[in-house]
């Protein structure tokens, strides 16, 4: 089937971005001149998706009137004759079809997703992308995972490969390697010790999830912290004797949840800003 929504969950604290993000998402927070949450959505959209769901919680409402029409500003901007403002603010809205729906209370990514299903047909494979990370590549992520979805109709997760000392921060694949950018999947540990890593390929928050994954996650028992996490539900499918996919996305990836990552993307992704490149690498310059 035909890949045409994707689930965001947009749901976490944003703890440590403190005191920015008390009371603004973290998902919110502008790299240049755009919110982080844009970014992702416009990847999603540039790869085919048509429906985006958020899952949110409260204080979270800004994501939903960010991504909705705003009247009065569209018509500010008409009357003052700022054209291009316009454009780029009524576009917004045009994106893609937006649904949102809150998550009781914080049970983990897993649950997250779970949260978005009735949005989703039954028999329906659905992409999903977390909000901390911003691809910037020639192709969209969302594009290069789905196009490995639609070869293999198996789920897909995107991967990265990492220095090995830093695989204990994140859920690592063990797998066989299928084609330059494609593995197939047959274990995941989820922050294993560098020593007990399987490989250096980590999974980044982004994917395809088909029915019968889906229908593991929804048997998945709570794990630690008592969370549903979509990690544990990967190991459980795994462990059945099903394979999943995993492709090494061809972009960068910038880590927008941790402030070192997020002041990365704010310096690489200006430079590359048509209205603020130039001026902007001229400055460094002189700074550095």
């Amino acid at each position: 089937m035909h890949i045409r929504k994707a689930i965001i969950p947009v749901a976490g604290m944003g703890t440590r971005f403190l005191p920015a993000a008390k009371a603004q998402p973290k998902e919110m927070l502008a790299v240049v001149d755009k919110p982080v949450i844009q970014y992702i959505v416009e990847e999603a959209v540039a790869a085919g998706i048509e429906e985006i769901i958020f899952v949110t919680a409260i204080g979270k409402r800004a994501i939903e009137d960010h991504f909705d029409r705003n009247f009065e500003l569209e018509y500010r901007l008409e009357q003052k004759n700022k054209l291009k403002e316009l454009k780029e603010v009524a576009k917004i809205g045009k994106l893609a079809r937006f649904a949102f729906v809150r998550q009781s209370k914080p049970m983990g990514d897993g649950h997250a997703i779970l949260t978005a299903l009735p949005f989703v047909d039954a028999h329906e494979p659905v992409a999903f992308a977390f909000g901390d990370d911003i691809i910037d590549g020639k192709i969209p992520a969302f594009k290069e995972v789905i196009d490995v979805y639609n070869k293999y109709q198996d789920p897909v997760i995107a991967l990265e490969a990492v220095p090995k000392k830093m695989v204990s921060s994140y859920g690592v694949i063990d797998g066989k390697k299928v084609t330059d950018r494609v593995w197939e999947i047959h274990g995941f540990i989820e922050k294993p010790e560098p020593k007990d890593a399987p490989s250096n390929l980590i999974f980044i928050g982004r994917g395809v999830l088909t029915p019968d994954l889906l229908q593991t996650l929804a048997n998945q028992a709570p794990g630690k912290d008592d969370e549903i996490r979509l990690a544990d539900a990967f190991m459980t499918y795994l462990k059945t004797g099903r394979v999943m996919y995993g492709c090494q996305f061809t972009g960068t990836r910038y880590d927008c949840g941790n402030k070192l990552g997020f002041l990365k993307a704010q310096i690489e992704l200006g430079l590359k800003h048509p209205e603020i490149g130039r001026e902007l690498k001229r400055y460094l310059k002189q700074v550095v």
